[in-house]
């Protein structure tokens, strides 16, 4: 534990957990299990795991009669998963090798991750291989930017004032937004085709700080990306103006946050 780079990867997952997750991912846990049609008994996989807050929801549903496992190839989204949840399997891995056998679990779920995979055929040939004959894949990806535009204003503002990769580290999370670019990958790695549920979701922060930062001090790191503490105070002086229209009576940030959940059975 005395690694500056593992350290380094904690911190900026426990602000990502902190941050992100009760304001946009923890809304998402209900939909995507649903649709996996998760049962107490079932064995289940979540792919890209993060820290864990769709893995968690999975192990209170399959109960102590089934089991759960999170992979992730981020050792300090891992290490946080592991303090919040001892029910779950913690593993080390990408989604493009699996480091399961064939058949081995009944239900694959995956939120918000394919979007950053190396190689998404074959990671979508891996959950298809680790899942018994007839159990379900479900992978939840947001939709496209320009139907987000709370973050099409902040990738515009980290365009200008932090440059081009803080904006397309922003930009990232939103590149699987066309559900028929879903259903082509889908046949491409030979699978059948999808069923895609277009659900609109609600974003929360406390107040435009909060989400701001949230991107400069949790996202941004997590992507490789730093931004110097002049630049942040920049931006989020900036921010606090274009985003004004956001706040509602009370304070908090709410804007709409599309998702698409592609369903392959």
């Amino acid at each position: 534990m005395n690694d500056p780079g593992l350290q380094d990867q904690i911190a900026a997952a426990e602000a990502y957990e902190a941050l992100h997750v009760p304001a946009l991912f923890q809304e998402w846990t209900d939909p995507v299990l649903d649709a996996a049609r998760l049962t107490s008994g079932q064995h289940v996989l979540d792919v890209a795991c993060g820290t864990g807050v769709l893995a968690r929801a999975a192990s209170e549903r399959v109960g102590p009669t089934g089991s759960t496992t999170g992979v992730d190839p981020n050792a300090g989204m891992l290490a946080v998963a592991a303090k919040l949840d001892s029910t779950v399997e913690w593993r080390p891995g990408v989604a493009e090798a699996l480091p399961f056998p064939d058949a081995s679990f009944d239900a694959v779920v995956s939120q918000f991750g394919m979007m950053f995979f190396a190689d998404r055929l074959a990671a979508l040939r891996e959950m298809s291989r680790v899942l018994v004959p007839g159990g379900r894949l479900v992978v939840a990806v947001w939709d496209a930017l320009e139907n987000s535009p709370a973050y099409s204003l902040e990738v515009a503002l980290l365009d200008r004032l932090a440059g081009r990769p803080a904006a397309d580290a922003l930009r990232a999370p939103f590149a699987l937004g066309d559900p028929q670019e879903l259903t082509a990958l889908c046949e491409a790695a030979g699978l059948s085709a999808p069923k895609v549920i277009s659900r609109m979701g609600t974003a929360r922060f406390p107040s435009i700080r909060m989400m701001v930062e949230a991107d400069l001090r949790g996202w941004l790191p997590v992507m490789g990306v730093t931004v110097s503490e002049p630049q942040i105070e920049q931006i989020l002086a900036e921010a606090e103006r274009e985003l004004a229209h956001l706040v509602e009576e009370g304070g908090d940030v709410v804007f709409d946050s599309p998702a698409h959940l592609m369903v392959v059975s």
